[in-house]
């Protein structure tokens, strides 16, 4: 992954997309001073709707980079060939929902070179607005890079603005509370544990948005 930014990204938050969806969201951000302006990062968020992908660059200043379905950068088609170009030149990673080692690869490549990756733990949006068991990827490549921090973000709203299902946005109101950040050793502890590390982020974000949580993968 290149070190130097995706001129697509700023032109698609400042100009192609941020604006018109700025206009039909009342967008309210809590604790965006608290994401580290340099340094390896991993936003950490639950995830209720396909917008949730537009939403947190909103609300988080430095460029994001996201996991995107491989058949994003496969499609064939003029669709395509649109929908490679935006997820490759935003510097979105492929993966394979199957399970895809590489993708995790290529997250840690962002953060080595002291990027920002975000993520929904959960791996799917939840099927009924409760925040699900998280899934131990984030922190297998936080453990493994050293001086990561992972800052715990709750959406809320997205689901109503995004039906699922749906492309439409219906104009509401959308919050991003923004949690301190915390050094992923602290998650996982002296004894590495990615199980552990990762329960603790999900508990943190469950009580920084005050979800409901429930100790089951999220099934579509």
């Amino acid at each position: 992954m290149p070190a130097t930014p995706h001129l697509l990204y700023p032109l698609c938050k400042h100009v192609l997309l941020g604006p018109a969806l700025r206009r039909r969201l009342d967008l309210v951000v809590t604790g965006a001073d608290k994401v580290p302006e340099q340094g390896p990062v991993i936003i950490a968020a639950n995830h209720l709707a396909e917008i949730d992908s537009l939403v947190l660059p909103l609300a988080i200043r430095r460029r994001l980079s996201f996991f995107a379905k491989a058949e994003y950068f496969t499609a064939p088609g003029v669709r395509g060939l649109a929908s490679r170009a935006f997820v490759s030149g935003t510097g979105q990673i492929p993966v394979d929902r199957s399970g895809d080692a590489t993708a995790l690869a290529a997250a840690e490549r962002v953060l080595d070179h002291r990027g920002a990756w975000a993520i929904y733990p959960e791996g799917t949006r939840s099927p009924d607005g409760c925040l699900h068991r998280g899934h131990t990827g984030a922190m297998r490549v936080a453990a493994r890079v050293p001086g990561a921090r992972v800052v715990p973000v709750a959406l809320h709203g997205t689901a109503e603005v995004n039906p699922p299902g749906t492309r439409r946005v219906i104009p509401g109101r959308v919050t991003v509370q923004i949690g301190d950040p915390v050094d992923a050793s602290r998650l996982v502890g002296p004894e590495c544990d990615i199980r552990a590390g990762t329960d603790r982020l999900m508990a943190a974000i469950q009580e920084l948005g005050d979800l409901d949580y429930v100790d089951e993968y999220a099934r579509r």
